[in-house]
C-alpha cells in the first residue's frame, strides 16, 4: 500500500458515529423523503397511493420495505422532468444516461444536492488516501455522464489541484500524466489498463509514473483486476461506486486502510438487499439486489431504487458506516447459456488466471442449432504477441476448458493479437450479441 489513511480528526463526525447515532438520523431523513416525495411528485403520490402506504406509516427503518420500489422504467415513463420534487427553475444541473436501450433518464440537482455531492466525492477521495493538494488526474468522460462532474467537483471540494482531461486520446493522457505528475487518478478500471498499455507502448514502464491513488468506478470490475492495475503502475486501485439516477460517482468508496468493501455514506442513502426475482428484503451477509434510498437530494428523490448491482451488506471496518461488497455483476447482464447463468466478471476472473493473456476481453453472444453459444474474445498480453502462432491454439483450448470447469458451461474461446479487441475510453463494452433479432 502507498497511500495513507486519514487521520480520525480528518473524518467527518458521523463516518464514526454509533450505529444508533447514523439509525437515528436516518429515520429521521427518511421521513422527509418520503413525505418530499409523495407531495411534490406526482408518480410518488400515485405509487403510495396504489400501494396503500402514506409517509406517516414510516414508524422504524424496516417499515420501508412496504413502499413501493422505483426502477428504471419509472424513470423513463416520466421523462424529462415528471420525476423532480422541485419546481424547474430551482434546478440547477441535469445529468442524463446514453439512452441507448430507451429514453435517457434525467436526473435533476439543486445547489444543496451540487453542494452534498462534492461534499461526499471530497469524503471518498479522502477514504481513498487522497489529500488537499494533491494533483488529480481525471479521465472519467465529462458531460451528461456524471463521471467527470462528479469527480472534479469531489477533488476541489477536497482542495486538490483538478486537471480535467475526461476521457480518449490515451497517447495524450500518458504524455499529461508524465508531464504534471499527478498523484490520482479518477478513471474506469477498463481504460486504466488501456493508459498502462499505453506507457508501454511509449517505452516507459508505468511504475515509474507519479501515481498512487486510483479512484476506479463506473463497470464492475474483479479482484484481479485491481491486483493487475496495482502490480503495473505501483498503485492502490480504489473501488467508488455510484450512479447517476442516485447521485453519481460517491455514494460508497473504499477506505484505502482496509480495502474490504466499499462504505456506504449512510447518512445520505438508505440501503436496501433484495431478492432480485422476489423483491424480498434479505439480512446482512445474504447476497442480492441492491436498493437505495435517497435521504437528501431535493430536486430528485428516490424511493427504493432498483439499482441491479449484485452485492451484499456487511458491517463497518474503517468506518461505522456499513460496507457493500465489491459489486461485480448485475442482475440485467447476467447471460444465461444453456440455462447456466454467465457473469462477464466470472470468465475475467479466469481470463486472468491465465500470464498469457491480457484482461482485454469481450464475449462474442451467437447462436448454435438454435441455441444461444458464447465464444470468449481475449488479446495475448504484448510479450507474448511473437509466439501467438504457438500458443493461440492451446491457450484458448485451455481457457475454454477452464470456463467449463469453473462455471459450469462449455462456450468457444479465441486467442487474437493486440489490439484485437476494441479498446473503449469510458465503460468498457463485454458482451456483443450476433443473435439475429429474428
Amino acid at each position: 500500500m502507498t497511500a495513507e489513511a486519514p487521520a480520525k480528526k480528518d473524518l467527518d463526525p458521523i463516518e464514526t458515529a454509533s450505529r444508533d447515532e447514523i439509525s437515528a438520523l436516518q429515520l429521521e431523513r427518511l421521513k422527509w423523503t418520503l413525505r418530499h416525495a409523495y407531495e411534490n411528485v406526482a408518480h410518488y403520490r400515485k405509487a403510495f397511493d396504489q400501494a396503500g402506504v402514506h409517509p406517516d406509516d414510516l414508524r422504524e427503518l424496516a417499515d420501508l420495505a412496504r413502499f413501493p420500489t422505483t426502477n428504471k422504467e419509472d424513470l423513463r415513463q416520466n421523462y424529462p422532468f415528471g420525476m423532480f420534487a422541485v419546481p424547474r427553475e430551482q434546478v440547477v444541473r441535469v445529468h442524463a444516461s446514453s439512452g441507448t436501450t430507451g429514453k435517457p433518464t434525467v436526473v435533476g440537482y439543486t445547489q444543496t444536492d451540487i453542494d452534498n455531492w462534492s461534499d461526499l466525492m471530497a469524503r471518498s477521495t479522502r477514504a481513498a488516501g487522497g489529500r488537499p493538494g494533491d494533483i488529480v488526474h481525471v479521465a472519467y468522460g465529462y458531460g451528461l455522464f456524471t463521471g467527470g462532474l462528479g469527480a472534479h467537483y469531489g477533488a476541489e471540494r477536497l482542495g486538490c489541484t483538478v486537471i480535467p482531461v475526461s476521457g480518449g486520446l490515451t497517447e495524450r493522457q500518458v504524455q499529461l500524466i508524465r508531464d504534471f505528475e499527478p498523484r490520482i487518478i479518477m478513471v474506469t478500471p477498463s481504460y486504466m489498463l488501456v493508459i498502462a498499455d499505453e506507457f508501454e507502448r511509449q517505452g516507459v514502464d508505468p511504475r515509474s509514473s507519479s501515481i498512487r491513488i486510483g479512484l476506479h468506478g463506473a463497470e464492475p470490475w474483479t479482484q484481479a483486476m485491481r491486483e493487475e492495475i496495482e502490480a503495473r503502475f505501483d498503485m492502490d486501485a480504489i473501488d467508488v461506486y455510484g450512479l447517476s439516477e442516485v447521485m453519481g460517482p460517491g455514494v460508497a468508496c473504499e477506505c484505502v486502510e482496509t480495502k474490504d468493501g466499499l462504505h456506504i455514506w449512510e447518512d445520505h442513502f438508505y440501503p436496501e438487499i433484495v431478492e432480485p426475482a422476489t423483491g424480498e428484503v434479505l439480512t446482512d451477509g445474504e447476497k442480492g439486489e441492491m436498493l437505495f434510498t435517497t435521504l437528501t437530494k431535493e430536486a430528485f428523490p428516490l424511493i427504493r431504487y432498483r439499482t441491479r448491482d449484485l452485492t451484499r451488506l456487511q458491517p463497518g471496518t474503517a468506518r461505522t458506516m456499513r460496507r457493500m461488497e465489491k459489486v461485480t455483476g448485475r442482475s440485467d447482464d447476467m447471460l444465461i447459456i444453456r440455462g447456466v447463468n454467465v457473469f462477464p466478471s466470472q470468465i475475467e476472473e479466469v481470463i486472468l488466471e491465465d500470464g498469457r493473456l491480457s484482461p482485454h476481453y469481450v464475449l462474442e453472444l451467437h447462436r448454435d442449432n438454435r441455441l444461444d453459444a458464447l465464444t470468449v474474445v481475449v488479446e495475448v498480453k504484448p510479450e507474448n504477441a511473437g509466439a501467438l502462432e504457438q500458443i493461440e491454439g492451446p491457450c484458448a483450448k485451455e481457457l475454454a476448458h477452464r470456463v467449463k470447469s469453473t462455471i459450469g458451461v462449455s462456450v468457444g474461446a479465441r486467442i487474437v493479437p493486440v489490439g484485437g479487441v476494441e479498446r473503449s475510453m469510458g465503460k468498457a463494452k463485454r458482451v456483443i450479441d450476433l443473435r439475429d433479432p429474428a
